[in-house]
């Protein structure tokens, strides 16, 4: 399965319809991280782009964003928090890899922070690694790319959850992006969902 098919796989069960572009620089990307990135994280950012999956997980875009009302959350801040996790936690003792190996590409909203681990020179080839903060270990290795762990993650195919939280109920899967979050919370609208929301509005979130 392609890259390209992971993401249209994702996307049967959770619609791009709130999502956009990233248009992101990616020579810029590359050079920030001196890498290339997974060709699925291509693909989800040229069709979804950086936002958030049902209130319950946000996926990060790899260059810093302003945003009207708040900046999203980063990909460095988010590394650098991983790789605090792994120095705290024993180091190698932990888990068996160098820190700079480990990169942030989404977040839960359970505080687990969803990672590469990019030991492989090929991107396409790099695993996910949560790294938990209520899970039953603080690292956890998945065989899979960030398109098809997310896919897994959606369709409840883990027996037990990788993450420390009930990431779906069965219920709708939305995707919204941030750009649109934050207009509708400029509108006086839930961010998630849309509705009118009493507590939304100009003073941030």
């Amino acid at each position: 399965m392609t890259e390209n098919v992971r993401v249209k796989a994702l996307e049967q069960i959770m619609p791009a319809t709130h999502g956009a572009d990233e248009d992101i620089d990616w020579r810029a990307a590359e050079a920030l991280w001196n890498t290339r990135f997974p060709a699925d994280f291509v693909a989800f950012m040229g069709r979804f782009g950086a936002g958030s999956i049902n209130g319950e997980a946000s996926i990060l875009p790899p260059l810093p964003q302003q945003g009207p009302q708040w900046d999203p959350p980063g990909m460095a801040e988010e590394t650098e928090n991983a790789r605090q996790s792994w120095r705290t936690a024993g180091g190698r003792a932990a888990l068996d890899a160098d820190p700079d190996a480990i990169i942030a590409w989404g977040v839960t909203g359970g505080s687990d922070i969803l990672c590469w681990l990019a030991c492989d020179p090929d991107p396409d080839r790099w695993p996910v690694l949560v790294v938990g903060r209520h899970t039953a270990e603080p690292f956890a290795v998945y065989p899979y790319g960030m398109a098809e762990f997310l896919y897994r993650l959606c369709s409840d195919e883990f027996d037990v959850s990788p993450v420390g939280l009930t990431f779906w109920d069965g219920g709708h899967l939305s995707f919204v992006h941030w750009r649109k979050a934050q207009r509708r919370w400029q509108e006086g609208r839930n961010p998630e969902t849309g509705d009118p929301d009493p507590y939304a509005g100009e003073f941030g979130p």
